[in-house]
């Protein structure tokens, strides 16, 4: 019986409060030419929060500081590639990190919370609660 596919992604926010937010412009399907946040598939013996800044630095050229896990998201049909569960991480910055696109992302930018593109997957909702979370302060 084969499972769900192991996928990572990384909401990266500036400011504090957060202000703005890391995006990518998918390269290729599904969703090629919408944007997403930063993140793909765990490698073979790969630990999940190594592929995590993996991700981040291929896609956006960004070294990752320290990750704080946000939460899984395991809703049925969130990937029309098919059954995904992904592990979600915050990265939180002072300010802009400089980004640049890579991997199979053809743009890197930030965005003004306020003012985000339409998102690819159910990324739209990951980022509200990434916001949501961060709002409530420093975790322990």
């Amino acid at each position: 019986m084969k499972g769900p596919a192991l996928t990572v992604d990384v909401v990266a926010l500036a400011g504090d409060p957060p202000a703005r937010v890391l995006l990518i412009e998918r390269g290729g399907d599904p969703f090629a030419g919408s944007w997403a946040l930063p993140g793909g598939f765990i490698e073979p013996g790969e630990r999940v929060i190594a592929g995590a800044a993996r991700e981040l630095a291929e896609e956006t050229g960004i070294e990752a500081g320290p990750l704080e896990l946000l939460g899984i998201y395991d809703t049925p049909g969130r990937d029309p590639r098919g059954p995904t569960v992904s592990v979600v991480y915050v990265l939180r910055a002072g300010s802009e990190l400089d980004a640049r696109s890579g991997d199979d992302a053809s743009d890197a930018r930030w965005f003004g919370v306020g003012a985000l593109p339409p998102l690819a997957f159910d990324h739209g909702l990951v980022i509200a609660d990434a916001l949501s979370w961060s709002a409530r302060g420093p975790q322990s």
